[in-house]
């Protein structure tokens, strides 16, 4: 499938998905939104592919919903929805987060520069974020005169807390790499000609892995989110495991231990 507003490279089991407005910072029009809904709904389906980055063309990562736009991304009377569509609790902007939430395998974004405002909550949506050292963050949705949305008011309180997440929401303010870092809204900062490599190397050390645990492993993770107790995570658990115990990968993890060689898993 071909697309106009991104662009998809695919190597090593790598797919890496690139937000592609350069001239305008990545902003979120309701082509690139269409675009990458697509895009992540068909790379899900691809068994060839263990690991997913995201990232943005240019200076950018993605600065949010593109207000210059005379179509908005929250048009409910936009071109081309289906009834579905129209009638559903969100429209364009939050297309691509249900993607990214259903999405099985690992997601890295790899934040180029600015995410601001949806596009924040694009690169929280990610399962892992390596920031460079030019990113900047902002929940900027206030100072507009609007509420967080694209699941950001969801994912902010869970990876910094629900002080620290109300005061960047209602603040807005900007951020740099090393405190989105402190506050444990990315995982890593990077120098900034370091990023791609960076990202690739390490969903490159997850395509190589045993990708069905991998991928379990990611689900047991966000259900734990909602489980109420250890005891309900644990029976979570211990069916995983008894699905990870009869794949070729714990045979061959096994057998490499004992034979004293790095395993070759292959995924199955």
């Amino acid at each position: 499938m071909s697309y106009e507003l991104i662009k998809i490279e695919i190597s090593d089991e790598i797919a890496t998905l690139t937000l592609n407005r350069p001239q305008k910072l990545n902003a979120l029009n309701p082509q690139i939104l269409r675009d990458m809904a697509n895009a992540l709904k068909e790379l899900n389906e691809d068994d060839g592919v263990k690991a997913l980055i995201l990232t943005g063309a240019g200076r950018g990562f993605c600065t949010g919903a593109d207000l210059s736009e005379e179509v908005k991304a929250t048009d409910k009377n936009q071109p081309g929805l289906s009834r579905a569509e129209k009638t559903g609790p969100f429209v364009s902007l939050g297309w691509g987060i249900q993607q990214m939430a259903r999405f099985t395998k690992p997601i890295i974004a790899a934040v180029n520069g600015p995410a601001v405002g949806a596009g924040l909550s694009y690169a929280m949506a990610a399962d892992i974020r390596i920031a460079s050292e030019k990113a900047v963050f902002s929940a900027i949705f206030i100072k507009r005169g609007l509420v967080p949305d694209a699941g950001a008011s969801y994912y902010l309180p869970r990876l910094v807390g629900v002080s620290k997440a109300l005061e960047l929401m209602w603040t807005g303010n900007l951020i740099d790499a090393r405190e989105a870092e402190r506050i444990g809204l990315v995982n890593s900062v990077v120098p900034h000609e370091e990023l791609v490599e960076t990202a690739r190397q390490f969903a490159l050390n997850l395509a190589k892995g045993p990708s069905l645990a991998i991928e379990m492993t990611k689900r047991m993770a966000y259900t734990s989110l909602r489980s109420d107790s250890v005891v309900m995570q644990m029976s979570i658990e211990d069916y995983m495991q008894e699905v990870a115990r009869h794949t070729d990968d714990v045979r061959e993890g096994m057998n490499a231990f004992l034979e004293k060689r790095t395993p070759q898993f292959k995924g199955k």
